[in-house]
Parts: structure tokens; sequence; C-alpha cells
């Protein structure tokens, strides 16, 4: 509840901001955010990729193919 009252007097004050300041703190705002947004697809390109290193794909597939059949 507390959390709510302070994001509404946080929202109310921004109100009060200049254009320029709250471009600013949308920026900082933006700067600090623990998730970066991803802008494309392609910036996706190598996540996860030690993850199947020593994996043969072929070997990975007929496995999977196994696993579902019965």
């Amino acid at each position: 509840m507390a959390m709510q009252t302070n994001l509404e007097a946080l929202i109310e004050a921004a109100k009060h901001l200049s254009d320029e300041e709250r471009k600013k703190l949308i920026e900082s705002l933006h700067a600090r955010s623990e998730s970066p947004q991803l802008r494309h697809i392609t910036e996706m390109r190598g996540l996860g990729k030690d993850l199947w290193q020593g994996i043969d794909p072929q070997d990975y597939l007929n496995a999977e193919r196994d696993s579902s059949e019965n």
C-alpha cells in the first residue's frame, strides 16, 4: 500500500516537470532498468550458446523424437 502511495506521489510530481525535466527523468529510469529491453530479435543472437556446447544437434533431435514416441 505504501509503495503505491509513493508511486502515485511520484507520478503526481512528474506532472509538474518541464518537458526537458520529464525527458531526463525517463532517460534516467530507463538507464537504471534491471532488464534492458530488446530493440530487435537479432539482439538475442548467441544467448545461451554455452548451454549447447558439447551437444551434437542430430543426437539431440534423435533423443527428442524418441522421447515423444514413447
